[in-house]
């Protein structure tokens, strides 16, 4: 066994729990997020994923649509290996190693691969998988037909090793990921132990108060799903009674005990419910009705959820018009040139970033191209990203100028290959120059110097001797 996976395997002996996630928050916030660190010598996830699968995920549909387009946008990307020289990426090339990213499991694409990945980023905050084949053997060892597995985030561990003993250290590493599935209809599933180069890891939004895992981006603003969780529940609740504001109903003290429990009765049953809405209110023997509280628009509801919502956008990095949110589909914003500064701003700021943490994490998967030697890395291929198809057009502006910029050049003596180098890289150290120069830098009268000098230079030669062939 290797000496690594041996060492691992006597971290796991012992599990410790550290204190709750949500300790510092108030207590009726810890259901059902409530969540462990594990022991000092291990990383998990921080959040309870069952209660943001159940309670956020699929109870809010403000959650689900700005994961929803997050997942859309990200999935549309491709890979592709590149050469990096000198800090500047190549031209990229495929490989037939890609094809386990292409087809990442039967009937499976690329896309339900990366699909995968948003979602479990977004909940957990981490997406681990590996590689199995046929047999049933994982990471390196799987042979033949492989297939990428994911690993659920809360059934993982990463085991952390320090040389001076202490997992705080800064010698610290993570030696193992150790993979422990829950027991189901009364059998336990094997536990697994990958060494850290046998995983992907894709954790984009890093922890502060942990080494090596992820965040959910849902973490800060979960209070904000909770609380538009219970504006869509009031918004139900003041249709169900009605669809009118509150009311007080005061009878004359004269009323007795059964009197009153049976005018509730009738008062429920012929006016609570949204099929009653409207119907005329008949009082009599004194009954005073009152008015009390405020209906929606008194309260300003679309204002109260839309900010709420603009907030949950804000945390997932997608702009409130990407997700077609209340807030970002008022006025102005409906325009082209706001839609376009909205998904340039979610691009530049977000999906780039996640592309190539994804290529980062993916890589670990693949076998490396053979006979590519060095600086060889998984690059994300955004031209066929159809979020990106308005930057086509920018990207053509820039190629004209780049390329009036190598004719000048190139006019000016430089030579052509220097020229398109210092252009692609944008270092102007690698220019070179011919010699040559332009016309109009020469000193008045150097071109007729320079061609009667060609002239003399292939002039023929009179070789026959004087006075010879004369008549």
């Amino acid at each position: 066994m290797n000496p690594l996976k041996r060492l691992a395997r006597s971290f796991v002996k012992d599990l410790h729990i550290d204190r709750p996630f949500w300790e510092a928050a108030d207590d009726v916030f810890r259901w059902p997020y409530l969540g462990t660190w594990g022991a000092p010598d291990r990383e998990t996830i921080e959040n309870n994923l069952e209660g943001y699968i159940h309670d956020v995920y699929k109870a809010d549909g403000i959650v689900w649509a700005c994961i929803a387009a997050r997942q859309n946008i990200f999935a549309q990307a491709r890979f592709q290996w590149i050469r990096f020289t000198n800090g500047m990426p190549g031209q990229p090339f495929g490989d037939p190693g890609l094809s386990l990213l292409e087809r990442p499991w039967p009937g499976g694409t690329l896309g339900d691969l990366m699909a995968l990945m948003e979602v479990d980023v977004s909940l957990a905050g981490n997406f681990w998988a590996t590689v199995v084949d046929d047999k049933g053997n994982f990471g390196r060892a799987a042979r033949g037909n492989r297939r990428i597995v994911r690993m659920r985030p809360d059934w993982v561990e990463l085991v952390i090793d320090a040389p001076s003993g202490n997992p705080n250290a800064l010698d610290a590493r993570v030696v193992a990921v150790h993979y422990k599935p829950p027991v189901s209809n009364g059998k336990e599933a094997p536990e697994i132990l990958l060494l850290p180069d046998e995983v992907c890891h894709y954790s984009p939004q890093p922890d502060p108060e942990a080494k090596y895992r992820g965040m959910s981006w849902l973490t800060p603003v979960i209070k904000e799903v909770m609380a538009d969780k219970a504006t869509t529940k009031h918004k139900l609740k003041f249709f169900e009674n009605a669809a009118t504001p509150n009311l007080a109903v005061s009878l004359p003290k004269e009323v007795t005990a059964a009197q009153f429990e049976d005018f509730v009765d009738k008062m429920n049953k012929q006016h609570k419910g949204v099929d009653k809405a409207y119907k005329t209110l008949y009082t009599a023997g004194g009954a005073d009705v009152t008015v009390i509280g405020a209906n929606l628009q008194q309260l300003d509801f679309k204002a109260t959820q839309g900010h709420g919502e603009t907030r949950i956008a804000a945390a997932s990095g997608v702009h409130p018009v990407i997700v077609a949110l209340s807030e970002g589909l008022q006025g102005s914003s409906l325009n082209a040139g706001n839609f376009n500064a909205a998904r340039r701003l979610s691009a530049d700021k977000l999906f780039r970033y996640l592309w190539q943490q994804a290529a980062a994490a993916l890589e670990t998967l693949l076998d490396r191209p053979r006979n590519d030697g060095a600086g060889v890395e998984l690059w994300p291929d955004l031209r066929l990203v159809s979020f990106l198809q308005e930057d086509r057009r920018d990207q053509a502006e820039i190629q004209e100028k780049e390329a009036r910029t190598m004719r000048e050049l190139t006019d000016a003596g430089f030579e052509p290959e220097s020229v398109k180098r210092a252009v692609l890289t944008q270092d102007w150290t690698a220019l070179a120059h011919t010699g040559l120069f332009s016309v109009q830098l020469q000193p008045p009268g150097t071109v007729e110097q320079i061609e009667n000098q060609v002239e003399q230079q292939t002039a023929p030669e009179d070789t026959a001797p004087a006075g010879e062939g004369a008549p």
